[in-house]
């Protein structure tokens, strides 16, 4: 057997390796924002949603004990995963489209809000220090990708791997 083939017959491993790629897209993420001062747009903060839905179901698959009766609920399980990050890549598609002009944002992409205001001169004033955040202007390019092309890459890669695992435990489940 193959290291790969080994590595798919493992439900909990697959889960595992999801999790973490999860996670460290997440980090990467954070550390973008906190460490480099990129803010994130409207479209930014809803492309880590699936991330956030993925993380503790695959933290169940890897937790779930070794059992053959399992097999089958790891397969959905992991298949179920493969469906989030594919909704992932999707979101990430659209934000990159978005800023390359092929099609219109949202209508609510534009900037961010603060508390409200009681009076309108602190309104104002209020809004001298607000940064606008727009949608349509990528942050940073590597490669010439964005961090919401980059993301496409990444949700499709977990997904193809979530698949894989998907196959191999509902094939012997």
């Amino acid at each position: 057997m193959n290291a790969l083939a080994e590595f798919l017959a493992s439900p909990r491993r697959v889960a595992l390796a999801v999790l973490l790629a999860a996670a460290a897209t997440i980090g990467g993420a954070l550390v973008f924002e906190h460490g480099f001062g990129l803010r994130p747009c409207p479209l930014c903060l809803m492309q880590r949603n699936p991330y956030y839905v993925a993380m503790p179901i695959a933290l169940g698959l890897a937790l779930l004990p070794p059992r053959p009766a399992l097999e089958r609920a790891s397969g959905v399980g992991l298949l179920l995963l493969a469906v989030v990050f594919l909704v992932s890549a999707g979101l990430g598609a659209y934000h990159a489209g978005v800023e390359w002009g092929w099609w219109l944002g949202p209508s609510d992409c534009a900037g961010t809000g603060g508390a409200s205001p009681e009076a309108v001169g602190d309104f104002l004033q209020s809004l001298q220090g607000v940064r606008v955040v727009s949608c349509t202007e990528a942050a940073w390019r590597f490669l010439g990708l964005s961090l919401a092309g980059w993301n496409v890459l990444i949700s499709l890669a977990i997904a193809a791997v979530a698949a894989l695992g998907a196959k191999a435990a509902l094939t012997r489940g």
